[in-house]
């Protein structure tokens, strides 16, 4: 499947995205930050529309961005009215909808509300396909349908159902562009709402692109360690198309929170991959100085970008990081150090950050 030029599922990369924050009337300042979010990596970005009259201005900011040779997907994100969603097939790259609150509350069983529900959900699939833009199904553990909830309850079991009727409406008209995405505040809950999802459509023979998130994480290190937990554990099950990290902060620390937590579950590599020892009384030389001056030279070297590059206090691990990585710094009991390539020296007895530069050229003239 692709959204715009970006691909999901199967074969593609796990692909990043955001949401901006900025009023949608707000052309301008909706461009800025999109640039912005594309300057530092982000791959999708997502747009609230609230109101019908708010898809022309989605209109305008794709016209401003293709202007400028900006071709990333936009995301209508679109809560309640299935008129707006109809409107944004027309301009969007895909169309985020809650299935908890797209479908309009009738009949009074919960079967008729399901039938009806069927109904409205196969109608909007069916132009979907007409336009070529794919949807996103949005589960979210706050807002499951008042019928899912008396049913279920707040539980992964009521996610999938909701997702399930969805999926049902778009066979329906043979609609497949779906993403489906099983988010909650409740790491727990996310996590066994999404193994729950691909034990189903395993079960089904269904296979749909899952777009992972811990929703409403908050802020600060809590926020981040929630995320890298719920998207994290997923993703080292082989779980997991695509990621956007919810932080109550400006969308473009999103971006880097997602890149590390591609990059330290092997999914993905932006950046060298450094590993340091935490040091101990063995250490004799400032490793976490030495270890910052590596990051700032060599992290972001398109040339070591592949790279493992082990940083370490004195020769306990050290020299089995040193076998292990590509380059290494191994602290030495007089508080010099060794420099290796592979499980060669490449300098011995040399001042630490004298090391670095060593470290630097090396890496430089091998690649």
């Amino acid at each position: 499947m692709f959204v715009g030029q970006v691909g999901i599922g199967g074969s593609h990369l796990v692909s990043i995205q955001s949401m901006v924050n900025v009023p949608i009337e707000d052309i301008n300042g909706n461009v800025r930050q999109i640039l912005g979010l594309c300057s530092v990596g982000c791959e999708i970005v997502r747009l609230a529309v609230p109101k019908p009259t708010d898809v022309i201005s989605l209109e305008k900011i794709k016209s401003k961005l293709r202007s400028q040779n900006v071709n990333i997907p936009l995301v209508a994100d679109v809560h309640f009215s299935s008129r707006i969603a109809y409107d944004c097939l027309g301009v969007a790259d895909k169309v985020r909808i809650n299935a908890g609150n797209f479908a309009e509350k009738f009949g009074k069983s919960f079967d008729d509300m399901r039938s009806l529900a069927l109904d409205k959900f196969s109608k909007f699939f069916e132009k979907a396909k007409l336009a070529n833009v794919p949807v996103r199904i949005g589960i979210n553990g706050g807002s499951l349908s008042e019928r899912m909830l008396k049913k279920y309850g707040n539980t992964a079991r009521g996610m999938w159902e909701s997702a399930y009727e969805c999926i049902v409406a778009a066979n329906r008209v043979n609609f497949h562009d779906l993403v489906l995405s099983f988010k909650a505040s409740n790491v727990e809950l996310m996590v066994e709402a999404c193994r729950l999802a691909c034990g189903e459509m395993d079960r089904f023979g269904l296979d749909y692109p899952l777009h992972l998130g811990v929703t409403e994480a908050g802020n600060g290190q809590y926020a981040r360690i929630k995320s890298a937990i719920g998207i994290g554990s997923l993703l080292l099950d082989g779980i997991g198309d695509t990621i956007r990290v919810s932080l109550s902060e400006d969308p473009m620390k999103e971006i880097q929170v997602a890149r590390d937590i591609l990059q330290a579950t092997g999914v993905r590599r932006f950046a060298a991959e450094f590993v340091a020892c935490p040091s101990c009384g063995r250490t004799s030389y400032d490793m976490q100085r030495v270890l910052e001056i590596s990051r700032e030279k060599i992290g972001k070297l398109e040339c070591a970008r592949t790279m493992k590059i082990a940083i370490m206090g004195c020769i306990v691990n050290g020299l089995g990081e040193a076998r292990d990585a590509d380059y290494a710094i191994v602290g030495l009991p007089s508080g010099r150090v060794n420099v290796y390539r592979n499980n060669d020296c490449l300098a011995k007895d040399v001042e630490p950050e004298a090391a670095v530069t060593t470290l630097e050229l090396a890496i430089r003239e091998n690649s």
